[in-house]
């Protein structure tokens, strides 16, 4: 594969890499091992969370950039990408939601008790705990994005090639190589030497039919400011449901299904919060998170190799964001 810029991986963080060099004027290529819309990694799916709300003030300006990203591409392509139900935060303790850092940067936010989330959202909260509603949130159409991100790469020269998977970095004829390959960036990586210090875990998810047809807030249960359940607006069933982080460590080469015991733990959980048309799922998916120990994005240059790596399981939010710092990296002297 050759150009000036060879992109691995056609996920979120892939293709805004790559929308982000093509605007730049720089011939890009992405190289993606399965077909459009495979369900093996991380960004497949119609919906994801998008919020300002994060407990450490660095993150919400992130959350910031990113989301001028989200417009600036909503206006290219003249699709509505984002939608704003908000999200609310159900804690036990104030101290450990994100209303302290929004605060400081001038994001507004809202305190709901169990009645107000019951009569205005349908939402049930758990006894002792309260709502932190941040009302610019909600969710962005994951499938849609992809789209657009590609539609806006090719429509300036670039190129999207699918079933072209990549064995070997030292293949790629390129000035610059941006390895976004999910859960399979480690061991691609460390044939050149580079060593990514991440775990590759299946997540499990789940999909309900709300009674009401309305979105919903996307929701996260918060303990000890860590992520416990979460859920977000389903275009096609109302409401995906999850529990963060609670996979296994995998390996995206092998088969592997839904972890059953956290599709009972999930059930449970969505038939005390919402009202749902019927108590089982009508889907189940999996899905990978790449993780590193505190959360954290890989973003850096060994060479010509940019990493892009991982999102740990909360980065398709900050999918435009990310996506201009890699070009930056890829384009850089150096």
């Amino acid at each position: 594969m050759q150009a000036e810029v060879v992109v691995v991986g056609a996920g979120v963080n892939g293709l805004a890499t790559a929308w982000a060099l093509a605007r730049k004027g720089r011939e890009v290529v992405v190289c993606e091992q399965f077909a459009p819309g495979h369900l093996r990694a991380s960004s497949h799916g119609r919906s994801r969370i998008f919020r300002l709300a994060y407990p450490e003030e660095e993150w919400v300006r992130l959350a910031r950039k990113a989301l001028a990203g989200w417009r600036e591409l909503e206006a290219e392509s003249g699709e509505t990408l984002l939608g704003f139900p908000g999200i609310v935060e159900l804690v036990d303790d104030l101290g450990a939601s994100s209303q302290g850092a929004l605060t400081a940067q001038g994001v507004e936010t809202e305190v709901v008790d169990a009645g107000e989330l019951l009569r205005r959202f349908d939402l049930r909260a758990p006894a002792g705990y309260v709502g932190m509603l941040q009302p610019e949130a909600g969710y962005v159409l994951a499938d849609r994005a992809l789209a657009a991100f590609q539609a806006g790469i090719e429509r300036r020269g670039g190129r999207v090639a699918y079933e072209a998977p990549v064995e070997s970095l030292d293949d790629l004829d390129a000035r610059a190589v941006v390895v976004t390959a999910g859960p399979w960036a480690r061991a691609l990586l460390a044939q050149a030497g580079i060593e990514l210090q991440v775990v590759e875990t299946r997540e499990t998810v789940l999909f309900f039919r709300l009674e009401r047809e309305t979105p919903v807030p996307s929701t996260v249960t918060m303990v000890d400011n860590l992520h416990g359940f979460y859920s977000v607006y389903d275009p096609v069933y109302g409401l995906k449901v999850g529990h963060h982080k609670s996979g296994i460590p995998a390996d995206p080469d092998e088969e592997g299904g839904p972890d059953q015991a956290i599709v009972d733990e999930v059930t449970e959980w969505a038939g005390r919060t919402f009202s749902l048309a019927d108590p089982d799922p009508v889907e189940v998916q999996t899905c990978f998170y790449t993780n590193t120990e505190d959360d954290s994005f890989v973003l850096e240059r060994h060479g010509r190799i940019v990493v892009g790596s991982a999102c740990s399981g909360h980065g398709f939010k900050f999918g435009p964001a990310l996506g201009r710092r890699l070009a930056e990296l890829a384009t850089a002297s150096g």
